[in-house]
């Protein structure tokens, strides 16, 4: 009898839950262009989450024609606005695929870059924050290509000058990387990573300010590794490049005791 009750219970709550009013959707009857102007205010407003929704809508149910394709456009700067980067550089890696020769398909290069640059724009600032072996910069590294990318595609585009720009930034950001790193490995004995990453900055990076210290680096390290010919080119590099560097003691080279008198490293960190 129990059995028989508590089936029937479940019947009836079964039934009450058909009775309940489904959310009504009050875009369903829209027309595209009246979709793509509400989630254009939607942005407008700062309503950024509202606005990809509507944007997304307007995309499943009229797929084909100019207003999709500007809502795939435009729902990319939606998530930059939300600090969703990785969905606005994912919208526009699509929106490049979909559309290579669209006419403002160098503003996907550029919000592409624009996303990852944000999510790694204070990489200087945190340079001491963490531990630079243990960061990433996956993000300034991708900015760079996609504004590199866009500068070489669309040299005459209105966003190429400030692209250019945020290059130079990213340079000296992911040199200065490089360098921290290569400090961190050479104050723990790694002296073969440290060179290598003097050496990077000097194949990669040779405009950046940084170029002095991982010079530095290289020099120490080899001679820590008793690599004598590659230290005197590093050092002599030093001296073209920086005749004047800080790092430099200006005495004669002597085979028993290194010339150059450098800054020591640890009392940076």
């Amino acid at each position: 009898m129990a059995r028989i009750l508590a089936l029937l219970l479940s019947l009836s709550l079964l039934a009450g839950c058909s009775l309940l009013p489904e959310e009504i959707d009050e875009t369903k009857s829209w027309s595209a262009s009246k979709l793509y102007y509400a989630a254009k205010e939607a942005l407008g407003e700062g309503d950024y989450e509202k606005s990809v929704k509507l944007y997304e809508k307007l995309e499943a149910r009229y797929p084909y024609g100019a207003y999709a394709q500007q809502a795939q456009l435009e729902v990319a700067y939606a998530y930059y606005r939300d600090n969703e980067p990785a969905s606005a550089v994912a919208a526009c890696e699509r929106f490049i695929k979909l559309h290579p020769q669209h006419p403002n398909v160098d503003y996907a290069y550029y919000l592409k870059g624009l996303a990852n640059f944000v999510e790694d724009q204070s990489l200087l600032a945190r340079l001491s924050d963490q531990d630079m072996s243990e960061r990433d910069p996956k993000a300034a590294r991708e900015a760079f290509e996609a504004f590199r990318e866009l500068a070489q595609r669309f040299p005459n585009s209105k966003y190429t000058a400030d692209a250019v720009a945020r290059m130079k930034y990213l340079v000296n950001a992911l040199a200065a990387h490089e360098v921290h790193v290569g400090r961190y490995y050479f104050k723990r004995g790694a002296y073969v990573a440290a060179a290598n990453r003097g050496k990077y900055v000097l194949q990669h990076y040779q405009q950046s300010p940084a170029l002095e210290e991982g010079l530095v680096i290289m020099a120490r390290s080899y001679e820590k590794l008793g690599l004598t010919d590659l230290r005197d080119d590093a050092v002599r590099f030093i001296k073209h490049n920086f005749p004047d560097s800080p790092y430099l003691s200006g005495k004669d080279i002597k085979k028993d005791r290194p010339w150059w008198k450098f800054w020591e490293l640890q009392s940076r960190d």
